[in-house]
């Protein structure tokens, strides 16, 4: 007896639709789809989401030096200008160096961390920004779901899809 269900598609293309399906409920809390696909999809996310509970205080705050242009008022770099040994004249940008407190992650967070983004895809916003799902999973999920033991998700029968009568439910989370 095979340990996952099929779907009636080949290996990649299952993959790919349980990847998708399970990023799509972490960014947006519930999704709609047939129930062999949530029962899938459900294992998938309540693994990673008792993995970022686990895991979600496990990291240290450390000190790091940073070094940034220097900006003017305006929001523009900062620009001097450098004579080099051959005396040619050239504007070089400004430096600034200061220290910022960071989360700096211990090692199984790290890998908890790398298992996470293997079972979810890169996303990125409207403006193209990127997404951390990993951050955001081991902070608001972790932190809503820190009191409890398993059953992170629900599926919510809705009954035949019209066309083919497959059974469409909403999975989400509890």
């Amino acid at each position: 007896m095979p340990r996952n269900r099929k779907l009636g598609r080949p290996t990649d293309q299952r993959m790919a639709i349980l990847k998708n399906q399970t990023t799509d409920l972490i960014l947006h809390g519930k999704i709609e789809t047939t129930e062999a696909r949530a029962k899938e999809v459900k294992s998938i996310a309540d693994s990673i989401i008792a993995l970022a509970v686990k895991e979600k205080d496990n990291f240290e705050m450390v000190e790091v030096k940073v070094v940034k242009a220097k900006l003017d008022s305006k929001g523009n770099k900062e620009t001097e200008k450098v004579t080099s040994k051959n005396g040619k004249e050239y504007y070089k940008v400004v430096k600034e160096t200061t220290m910022e407190e960071r989360q700096k992650d211990m090692p199984t967070r790290l890998n908890a961390r790398r298992k996470i983004m293997t079972k979810v895809n890169k996303v990125k916003d409207a403006d193209g920004n990127n997404i951390d799902l990993p951050g955001k999973l081991f902070g608001e999920i972790a932190e809503k779901y820190s009191d409890r033991v398993g059953g992170y998700t629900r599926i919510v029968k809705m009954g035949p899809r019209r066309g083919d009568a497959a059974e469409k439910v909403i999975l989400q989370l509890v």
